[in-house]
């Protein structure tokens, strides 16, 4: 049996799909409707299998791994030998509670707001958990929520499972890639319910500041909208004069609630902890609807390593000094490239975004000739709509230096590879084969460089 990897994109069994279905696989934001490692695999012409034996979805270990958005500083050896010191039959044998109290705690340190008879914290399998248990909570069909674009990749797509519309305002360079307060302004309409952050802004580090957090609270007071605030990536500081602060812990309004896991800053991703915090009342009901969806609660194992994890003080800085360590030396790599360079400098979080001159090449093109060398990156295309072909994701995270070595040492024969053609219309008859709008408009994109 061919790994799921393989699947092709057969269409739902006639009079079976829903329409919050046929909706999101209309979307070029819902999964494998962006370009992927999967995509790249097949251009390159090798066999899925053989790269992800047993269905597993991390590469070989010779592959410098850019694009997946964990920190391989981490985990926190603390964290793995307590899940391996809770593998016991009587834990095991029983339904875990949502979150241990411990736990619960630790959370709240993190969001920065202790808990009270108003405010409290759930578990939730990921952060995306908690985006999609919010907007479950908060929106009925038809109903709009406001999204950045550039944005993190599985925005659109939660909004569209949650029977709502996703309305797409600016966050490039206008706006330092954060959410542009007064479009967001200029889009709040009768359906509109919620405004979904992602802050730090996944890839490219940029951080709300203050008047813009408070304005976006104003607004939701006035409308009556509920503000979703990811803080993935905030416990990462790359710039240490830079603030951060989630919109619990600055109490400006009670219609906001936050979301983080240890996936992405503690290196857990295969964990599935995230925790969702805000109003008593609206987290009673988000576990009603995750109870009403999946029953379970968050693993018992788990949360231990979770514990450890968060209560380890060693982690993070050893992670900071990492990607600080990596992002200089990329730093070096894009002095010696024309018409590639960073969008703009992070300030928190694992990640960055590259951008790319149009006359040199599309995202895509160079994504696959990195890919054949054993590099592997994500483009832009899954952010959104204004940066698709013009921008790549970089993981800093890895704490040796042989992968940003490897991509300085690869990136001028690799865009040069691109820039002369060699990927450009097998990328393109991948994209046309997506289906979707976006995918069509930006292979045209990508025929327009030659």
């Amino acid at each position: 049996m061919s790994s799921v990897l393989t699947w092709g994109g057969a269409a739902a069994t006639d009079g079976i799909a829903s329409n919050r279905l046929r909706d999101l696989r209309a979307s070029h934001s819902a999964m494998w409707n962006y370009v992927t490692y999967r995509d790249a695999i097949g251009l390159v012409g090798w066999d899925p299998d053989e790269l992800y034996p047993g269905g597993t979805t991390r590469l070989p270990a010779d592959f410098a791994d850019l694009g997946w958005l964990v920190c391989f500083a981490g985990p926190p050896p603390a964290a793995v030998q307590a899940m391996r010191e809770a593998v016991t039959a009587d834990a095991l044998n029983h339904y875990p509670p949502d979150l241990i109290e411990p736990l619960r705690e630790e959370a709240a340190r993190v969001v920065g707001r202790a808990r009270d008879n108003d405010f409290e914290v759930i578990g939730v399998e990921g952060a995306q958990a908690g985006i999609a248990l919010s907007l479950l909570a908060a929106i009925d069909p038809g109903d709009e929520v406001i999204l950045g674009d550039p944005g993190y990749f599985h925005l659109p797509s939660a909004v569209i499972a949650a029977g709502g519309r996703p309305v797409m305002v600016p966050a490039g360079r206008r706006s330092g890639f954060r959410i542009d307060v007064e479009a967001v302004a200029e889009a709040v309409g009768p359906r509109t319910r919620a405004i979904c952050l992602v802050d730090p802004s996944n890839p490219y580090g940029a951080v709300l500041e203050r008047d813009e957090l408070e304005a976006l609270a104003a607004l939701a007071e006035r409308h009556g909208l509920l503000l979703v605030h990811d803080v993935t990536h905030a416990p990462l500081v790359i710039d240490p004069a830079g603030e951060h602060a989630s919109l619990p812990a600055l109490g400006l309004t009670d219609r906001a609630v936050a979301t983080f896991s240890v996936s992405h800053c503690w290196g857990m991703a295969s964990a599935r902890i995230g925790f969702l915090a805000g109003p008593r009342d609206l987290l009673r009901g988000c576990l009603q609807l995750k109870a009403a969806v999946t029953r379970m609660s968050t693993g018992f194992a788990s949360q231990q390593g979770a514990l450890a994890a968060l209560r380890d003080r060693e982690h993070l800085p050893r992670a900071e000094r990492a990607i600080r360590r990596n992002l200089g030396a990329l730093d070096e790599a894009l002095a010696a490239m024309p018409g590639v360079g960073l969008a703009t400098r992070p300030s928190r979080g694992l990640s960055c975004a590259v951008e790319i001159d149009p006359a040199v090449c599309t995202a895509q093109e160079l994504m696959v000739a990195l890919f054949a060398r054993r590099i592997a990156v994500y483009p832009g295309d899954g952010l959104g709509e204004t940066s698709a072909a013009a921008t790549i994701r970089l993981n800093l995270s890895h704490p040796e230096r042989w992968p940003m070595e490897r991509l300085r040492d690869a990136l001028p024969a690799a865009a040069a590879e691109a820039a002369a053609g060699r990927w450009r219309e097998p990328v393109a008859e991948l994209l046309d084969a997506k289906g979707t709008e976006r995918a069509q408009r930006l292979a045209a994109v990508v025929r327009r460089s030659a």
